[in-house]
């Protein structure tokens, strides 16, 4: 059969399932194919905010949704072009996002009576009509699955925790993507257990192969690389969060300060305290503190001590800082207060995003202490961010207070690494004697003397 492949300058695609489907690796195996294909690209992950919801719920779906394009975008996009539904529960969940000729590629093995039951189906929706205004594929992935490994002997469980990378390989193909970098990731991964890393890679070849000789899927796509939207330079795939430690790491460099974090772990600013503990070698202290307020009274400590002191939090955290941030304002310290914002004000929904904490940062704290906000507009940008807050706390000797939110945190794009000759000189010249003779002859130090 003769297969037509169409040119699209931009694709939405979203991978959704149960959270124990693998879909956050699917989509971030995706992603690496794309950002190595030379596609700008955003992502956004998006966990459930229940601790394990029971598998087959609308409240325990994971999906990952992935934007690429042939030219610079800045979003990971409000609606998919393509949904990978794993279950009944994954398709009710997003449907509603997908426009009309959408196309659905449903795993017609998950939708069971008893599963369709479980999230309100009282019909199959793929034959009761209602998804007649989309472009559907019906794909029995887990059958396909097992019967692709069936030489491996694996338990048939065993194999079916494959169908992620069966569903990977048949869009790998969809969008021609390159597979060599997700074969050796798996090679790596499973590299102790070399007969899953051979299932998992032959699940893979067996969904492209599945695409290249199925009747239902006619047309592949092709979406070209954005060579000339880009300077020319050395990129990587980074995300929000891995880039304003880098950022933090870079502005420590340049300001030839020690970097101090004191941190208490919260959803979604902790992977900044798990990469900046990895860098010692470049002077950096983490601090994880029993609590909120003794995390800021450390770093706040540590600025004291002449480090550029930093605190991360998200929404919860902030509230129990402001005390500090005062103080650190009356004493004119530097100190920056890293905001991976969150929805509401608790903890209901650690996972989910909202830029909720912008009035709180700027007025949540007495009269006559105001502070500096920095917020990135990318995932990429926040290593910029990073840098111009430490500036500004350097440069002005206050507290400063950086928002990110979870989606810039937890999403990824290109970054062209900086030269380290641009980054600007952030060094301060710190006072090294009196200012202030008083009438007995005593030579003293004023912080505070206006000048």
């Amino acid at each position: 059969m003769t297969k037509q492949t169409d040119q699209l300058d931009r694709v939405i695609i979203r991978f959704s399932g149960d959270s124990g489907d693998g879909m956050q690796l699917t989509g971030d195996l995706f992603t690496s194919q794309t950002a190595s294909f030379g596609n700008d690209l955003a992502t956004l992950p998006n966990f459930p905010a229940e601790i394990r919801a029971p598998a087959g719920t609308l409240p325990g779906v994971s999906s990952f949704q992935l934007h690429f394009a042939d030219h610079d975008i800045l979003t990971p996009g409000d609606a998919p072009d393509v949904l990978v539904a794993m279950n009944p529960a994954a398709l009710k969940a997003n449907i509603g996002d997908v426009p009309r000729g959408g196309e659905l590629i449903v795993n017609t093995d998950e939708f069971t009576k008893r599963a369709m039951q479980k999230v309100g189906y009282e019909r199959s929706p793929l034959e009761d009509g209602s998804l007649d205004g989309y472009h559907v594929h019906p794909v029995p992935l887990n059958t396909l699955t097992v019967e692709a490994l069936a030489g491996f002997g694996l338990a048939r469980k065993d194999a079916d925790r494959c169908k992620n990378m069966f569903a990977l390989g048949l869009l790998s193909w969809m969008y021609h993507r390159p597979t060599e970098g997700t074969e050796k990731f798996l090679q790596s991964k499973f590299a102790k257990k070399p007969d899953i890393a051979a299932a998992n890679i032959a699940a893979f070849r067996a969904g492209w192969n599945f695409g290249e000789t199925t009747e239902d899927f006619a047309v592949s796509y092709q979406v070209a690389p954005a060579a000339d939207t880009f300077p020319t330079g050395t990129y990587r795939n980074i995300s929000g969060n891995l880039a304003l430690s880098y950022g933090l790491i870079a502005a420590s460099t340049q300001a030839d300060l020690p970097l101090y974090l004191g941190s208490y772990p919260i959803t979604p600013a902790s992977d900044i305290l798990h990469e900046l503990s990895k860098h010692k070698n470049f002077g950096v202290r983490t601090f994880q503190a029993e609590d909120e307020i003794a995390a800021v009274g450390a770093a706040l400590g540590a600025a004291f001590g002449g480090s550029l002191a930093v605190t991360t939090t998200s929404g919860p955290g902030v509230t129990l800082k402001a005390e500090a941030v005062g103080l650190a304002v009356s004493l004119e310290l530097p100190l920056l207060i890293i905001d991976i914002q969150r929805g509401g004000p608790s903890t209901g929904l650690p996972t989910k995003t909202e830029q909720a904490d912008l009035l709180q940062a700027m007025y949540g704290r007495n009269g006559e202490a105001p502070v500096p906000i920095v917020a990135p507009r990318t995932s990429a940008d926040c290593f910029d961010a990073a840098l111009e807050a430490a500036r500004i706390a350097l440069t002005y000797r206050t507290p400063v207070f950086l928002l990110s939110d979870g989606y810039l945190a937890n999403g990824s794009e290109p970054w062209h690494i900086p030269d380290i000759d641009e980054l600007p000189d952030l060094r301060v010249q710190f006072a090294q004697g009196p200012n202030h003779t008083l009438d007995d002859g005593t030579e003293v130090f004023w912080p505070y003397k206006r000048d």
